[in-house]
């Protein structure tokens, strides 16, 4: 209950003091692209029950097409105002309707794709067990994803077989250790992350909550 109420305050705050922002962005999308504002991706959310998450489109207007489902760094189809959206993560402000929903959480997992999730293991869908997030120990981990992958020849392979089983395990760790107090601390470090710079953390170096909550 304290929880769910953490989620629709915040939701509501950030909703309205954001709501300028919303609309320059909107607005800049237009300007710049041909398509919607919106992006509806598909995600699986608590118990495996799969719903759409709001995004502020990124890219170009069908860009599932004409490429892989994953992004890599200096992605073509990604838009010059996607580009800016995605650096300050802005292209995920939508996501606070999916609180609003009751689909998502302020913190938590970071929801996946069907495709993704069927190839976990037993022990793996136990991430399931929790509401997915719009922020957490692995988007915070994992902002730079897009320049981790930038340079593999197999973007599929490469994420499924080194990148998400560590998000899983971030997740899974998350699961363990979740209070009022971590959600907090880590919308604090989301908050500094935005205006950290320099490369991404190579991936054998992973922070955890065990090793004193240095996420």
């Amino acid at each position: 209950m304290a929880k769910r109420l953490f989620d629709l305050v915040l939701a509501v705050t950030s909703l309205i003091l954001l709501s300028p922002v919303l609309l320059v962005v909107s607005l800049a999308i237009k300007l710049d692209s041909r398509g919607s504002v919106l992006y509806r991706a598909e995600r699986v959310g608590q118990g495996g029950k799969r719903f759409c998450m709001w995004k502020f489109r990124t890219m170009v207007a069908h860009a599932d097409r004409v490429g892989p489902a994953l992004t890599a760094g200096r992605d073509p189809r990604v838009t010059r105002v996607g580009r800016v959206l995605r650096r300050w993560k802005l292209d995920e402000i939508p996501q606070l309707l999916n609180v609003l929903r009751g689909e998502m959480s302020i913190v938590g997992p970071r929801p996946e794709a069907p495709c993704y999730v069927e190839r976990y293991t037993p022990g793996q869908r136990r991430v399931l067990d929790a509401k997915p997030g719009l922020t957490g120990l692995t988007q915070i981990r994992f902002r730079h994803e897009e320049e981790l992958l930038q340079n593999c020849a197999d973007l599929e392979e490469e994420y499924v077989r080194e990148i998400m089983p560590r998000k899983l395990t971030l997740d899974l760790e998350y699961i363990d250790n979740r209070s009022l107090i971590l959600d907090l601390e880590l919308c604090l470090r989301t908050a500094l992350a935005l205006f950290e710079r320099g490369a991404p953390v190579p991936l054998q170096a992973e922070p955890s909550v065990s090793r004193g909550r240095n996420v």
